[in-house]
């Protein structure tokens, strides 16, 4: 069975961690401090002391724009959650990103499976069955849009466009592939080598995708429908 996320979290809390754009810490006192990456080095910040908060944090962008897709890189900014126990760490972070910390704890257990994208698109019945027949090509062009990590989506892509194994987007770096790769360091708005950065060697914990989402799906249909 998957490693328990409560001994993940344990074990990976030897040092700070990126998660996504949030990058969490552990003081002296053991307590958790999580922020944005970006306000690392800001003092002025909204504190906020329980786990459900973090729903409302990442309900909402910096101009106050509901997020559809918890996994783009659009968190708001300007926040410090400091939590008690790791019990509360991983329901706040399961708040920021939904399932992942599931994902990621199937994929160190080596038990996390995945699905191509075709076989997603052919098992949609009534007004999204017409996405199945979107081209490779149409794919190519709409997954690089789509699930880029600046502006897109912050997962790692761990599925195949088909069964024999076809990348999922020629066009997207070899990066957006590689667990081991932080997908948000790319749309940081702090500058590369930034000195205030005293974690810039924080581990990352990557936000895996095993397969297409219901938001990219319906893009497909919006691209065989002409919309």
């Amino acid at each position: 069975m998957p490693e328990s996320i409560e001994k993940l979290l344990e074990r990976v809390l030897t040092a700070p961690f990126y998660f996504g754009q949030v990058l969490t810490k552990k003081t002296m006192t053991e307590r958790f401090v999580l922020s944005h990456r970006d306000d690392e080095a800001t003092d002025q910040l909204k504190i906020f002391r329980s786990a459900e908060d973090a729903i409302e944090i990442a309900k909402r962008d910096d101009a106050g724009n509901y997020r559809p897709l918890k996994t783009a890189p659009n968190l708001r900014h300007g926040w410090r959650l400091e939590l008690e126990t790791l019990e509360d760490l991983r329901r706040a972070l399961e708040s920021f990103y939904p399932g992942r910390l599931a994902m990621f704890a199937a994929w160190k257990s080596d038990q996390l499976q995945t699905t191509p994208l075709r076989e997603t698109l052919d098992r949609q019945s009534g007004m999204y069955r017409v996405a199945a027949k979107i081209s490779d090509s149409q794919l190519d062009d709409l997954v690089a849009e789509f699930c880029r990590s600046n502006g897109g989506c912050l997962r790692t892509i761990l599925w195949k466009r088909d069964a024999e194994g076809a990348i999922a987007s020629t066009k997207l770096p070899k990066e957006k592939f590689d667990p081991a790769c932080d997908q948000a360091r790319v749309c940081s708005r702090r500058p590369a080598g930034d000195a205030r950065a005293s974690h810039s060697e924080a581990a990352t914990v990557p936000l895996l995708c095993q397969e297409a989402c219901n938001l990219l799906i319906a893009e497909c249909r919006k691209v065989m429908k002409g919309e």
